[in-house]
């Protein structure tokens, strides 16, 4: 057992590395730059913790992922792993006092964003740091081309200009070859070694189904497949609608987005893992950390706005190597509604600005102020207040995001974080003349070692249970202690929230940049062009996929196209198999064929004999 396989045994409990993790861990080790393709479920992560345990200095690593950033410092604590992370939300005091952690070695992993990296004190602490591996995950959104890409990325290459010789390892799970070329330029890759999984699943059997009605012909795949499953819908009201159909149906599931508390999605997540519900609906909120092996199924209830897309949430089916389905349901309307959804994600100019100038009256942020502050964003109030419209508003706060004069984060839960700003002794002054908050400051200062120096995240429920008061009375007091200037309060919340990367400018000087517009609009009508040509196409789903990644495959033969091409030209086999878009009796097939069913009866039984269709409560379904 070599050293890496010692630390994976030690940490993790595993005896062997995965396909393809062994030769990345040992690439990044000996110092080499690195781009790894791992498709979802290759276990990206273990690929950079590793090495990142075994060369000599902190790991950073660098993720949009602030959810996943969370998860994996607390997963790694829980090992006995130093790890922090730096987010949005966190006071300039915190901040340091994590940063000083890694500089003088006390960490060995610093997760933060890509905006974070471009702050004078990240930069002046990061130059003073051992640093013996540089990670880049999610890797794909250097690039303009990629399906999600940020702007900030295109700063990281300024850490490599700090520290060259200082390896970088770029990982994400899916990219075509100009992403990749792309990736390697922009972050100054030195003889980048690659390392590419293929993107061929054998036993995820891609199925598009063009349907009169997709509702319910999802609602018929639930009752007749067993076994646990995913259906991904675009929106938070597709959601609604499908859950409330599957539940008037007496199917088991869950809901997931990201309007839910951490709370609510930690809830539903444990169930759906534990299969007290056995299907989970979502929207693309639900993916990322997520490692279920027996997902049997994966429905799509509209068209994802790229193939990348698509390919990870098909990708989370049949991780265990068994037979898994992914289904992509789609009706007539649904490729106008792409298109058209693309472009209501570039809003007009004035629209941008509206929002910017609303945005930062709502939040009081004088002209030139409010650069690196972070701030809680109700965007249903300030839309019903400046009477905007919500999807638009949203929608050109993205383009602020790309035009980086701010950052958006979504729907992230943010703990309540505070520290004293007092000494003990004027700490003991004040409990003599407030003894309504002695009980809790004494509590705070009791439980929280270090927390008159910097920020702690409390646990309120373990507080109101020992001090036997309620969360609104906790919160009160807490409120109170802020306001005499004896500790610094950030209440938790599930807002979203936006960081000002730059001063808040006149409305005059908000210039936008052409290439939002015109070239992110083209990228995205193109990658929505891709996605529509798969469903299209008459040709193997696996091949298509395949292609788009700069792969090659031989025809899957399990996909809806291939099993079509197998079956005779103008057969009655295949005439059923086309009508069959949605349930129907033996005699609605009859009137649709023109034919009387004795003449198709024993095909039938052909089809269902194969598994090709399935029948329940007298109506056929396409399997």
């Amino acid at each position: 057992m070599n050293n890496s396989e010692q630390v994976l045994k030690q940490f993790w409990g595993f005896d062997q590395f995965r396909p393809n993790q062994q030769a990345i861990v040992e690439d990044a080790i000996a110092g080499k730059d690195v781009l790894a393709l791992l498709p979802t479920g290759g276990g990206k992560s273990i690929c950079f913790q590793v090495p990142g345990l075994i060369r000599e200095g902190v790991t950073i690593v660098i993720s949009p992922l602030i959810a996943l950033m969370q998860d994996q410092v607390e997963n790694l604590n829980k090992r006995g792993i130093r790890a922090k992370s730096i987010t949005s939300g966190m006071s300039y005091k915190e901040i340091d006092h994590i940063l000083d952690n890694a500089r003088f070695g006390g960490l060995d992993f610093l997760y933060t964003s890509p905006e974070r990296t471009m702050s004078t004190l990240f930069i002046e602490r990061f130059k003073r740091m051992n640093v013996g591996l540089l990670v880049v995950d999610e890797a794909h959104c250097i690039s303009e081309w990629g399906h999600d890409f940020r702007p900030s990325f295109m700063h990281i290459k300024q850490l490599r200009e700090l520290k060259p010789s200082v390896p970088i390892l770029a990982l994400t799970a899916t990219a075509t070859e100009r992403v990749k070329t792309d990736i390697i330029t922009h972050l100054n890759l030195k003889k980048a070694v690659i390392h590419e999984a293929s993107f061929q699943r054998p036993n995820l059997h891609y199925q598009v189904r063009k349907t009169s009605n997709k509702i319910e012909s999802i609602l018929a795949h639930c009752k007749l497949t067993d076994g646990v499953g995913i259906v991904y819908c675009q929106t938070r009201r597709s959601v609604k609608e499908m859950v409330k159909l599957l539940m008037s149906n007496r199917i088991s599931c869950g809901v997931y987005h990201g309007g839910l508390s951490k709370s609510e999605r930690e809830r539903m997540l444990s169930d759906w893992m534990s299969e007290k519900r056995r299907i989970m609906v979502a929207t693309n909120a639900f993916g990322m950390g997520i490692d279920k092996p027996n997902v049997r199924f994966v429905l799509h209830y509209e068209i994802p706005n790229s193939l990348e897309a698509y390919f990870q949430e098909a990708g989370r089916g049949g991780r265990d190597g068994a037979t898994s389905k992914a289904l992509l349901f789609f009706e007539e309307k649904d490729t106008i509604q792409l298109k058209e959804s693309i472009l209501k994600k570039f809003p007009s100019k004035t629209d941008v600005l509206n929002t910017y100038r609303a945005i930062s009256n709502y939040l009081k942020i004088a002209i030139g102020s409010g650069k690196d502050e972070t701030y809680p964003l109700d965007l249903k109030k300030i839309c019903q207040v400046f009477k905007l419209d919500y999807e638009t508003t949203f929608h050109s706060l993205k383009i602020l995001e790309l035009n980086e004069n701010l950052l958006f984060s979504e729907g992230t839960f943010h703990p309540t974080k505070l520290r004293f700003l007092v000494t003990n002794r004027e700490l003991y002054n004040f409990q003599i003349q407030n003894e309504s908050v002695h009980a809790l400051s004494t509590l705070l200062a009791r439980s929280y070692p270090g927390i008159f120096d910097y920020f702690h995240a409390i646990h309120e429920d373990e507080i109101c249970k020992r001090l036997k008061i309620n969360f609104e009375r906790l919160t009160q007091q807490l409120e109170f202690m802020q306001l005499h200037g004896i500790i610094d309060l950030n209440l938790r919340s599930n807002l979203p929230t936006v960081t000002y990367l730059t001063e808040r400018l006149p409305d005059s000087y908000v210039n936008l940049k052409p290439s939002i517009y015109k070239e992110r609009r083209d990228v995205a009508i193109a990658k929505a062009d891709a996605m529509l040509k798969f469903c299209l196409a008459e040709e193997c789903r696996t091949q298509q996929v395949i292609r788009y990644f700069g792969q090659t495959s031989e025809p899957c033969g399990t996909c809806d196209v291939c099993q079509k091409n197998k079956l005779p030209k103008k057969s009655l086999q295949r005439e059923i198999i086309e009508i069959l878009d949605r349930p129907q009796s033996l005699h609605e097939l009859s009137d649709a064929m023109r034919i009387p069913a004795h003449e198709f009866q024993e095909i039938i039984r052909v089809l269902l004999a194969q598994e090709i269709i399935l029948s329940i409560d007298g109506k056929f379904y396409l399997n």
